[in-house]
């Protein structure tokens, strides 16, 4: 059993991203093809939004969301927040190429707060996701493989280097990890750590409830 930084609850988990559901499949990843894949072109050509990006509108608007976070639970239980609102729009500034995504709520009795950039990059064709929020020193920053076909559930990857989340023996060490983003029906988002000498296990879980009207 792993033992934890005594750290604020706030703390513990404000690194954690806005995740969905364990097990969830992933999107068909691929060597980065040659000229050309089953995607339609984009108008104004490869380097413009295209079908990929249009893939993201369905997270747009504004949502109430569930978390559970499966790292400050006692006894294996997991924490269950209900308060957190989602605002989801693509930055126009930026010829729509991406979305930001601001979350705000409470997470184990303290505030939370993080901002995020989702998006497609048509040069590397992968999706990219970067979070900030209100307490982590870093951001969690990943990349994607290359991906084909008309993707619904993406898996991107990433690492970063732990404050003490999953204890004092892990402080300053590089944890990969993965969010995966379920597109079909009400969005979810979930956040996978691989700790070093670990398998990978299941840290947060968002799920998107309901849209404000």
């Amino acid at each position: 059993m792993i033992r934890r930084l005594a750290l604020p609850a706030a703390a513990a988990v404000a690194v954690l991203g806005l995740t969905g559901a364990a097990g969830a499949s992933t999107a068909t990843v691929a060597p980065k093809p040659a000229a050309s894949t089953t995607a339609a072109p984009s108008p104004g050509g490869d380097l413009a939004p295209g079908p990929y990006h249009r893939a993201l509108d369905p997270l747009a608007g504004t949502w109430r969301a569930v978390k559970t976070n499966y790292v400050l639970g006692a006894g294996g239980a997991p924490v269950v927040s209900r308060d957190i609102v989602v605002k989801v729009n693509w930055i126009r500034k930026t010829g729509g190429r991406f979305l930001q995504e601001r979350t705000s709520g409470t997470l184990a009795g303290d505030r939370y707060f993080r901002v995020g950039v989702l998006g497609f990059s048509t040069i590397d064709r992968r999706y990219e996701w970067t979070t900030f929020d209100s307490v982590t020193p870093t951001a969690m920053t990943y990349r994607g493989a290359p991906v084909t076909g008309s993707p619904s559930v993406l898996s991107i990857p990433g690492e970063f280097t732990d404050p003490g989340i999953l204890g004092p023996e892990y402080r300053g060490r590089t944890i990969p990890m993965r969010t995966v983003i379920d597109l079909r029906g009400k969005p979810t988002f979930d956040l996978y750590f691989t700790p070093p000498g670990q398998t990978e296990r299941l840290i947060d879980r968002v799920v998107y409830t309901r849209k404000i009207k």
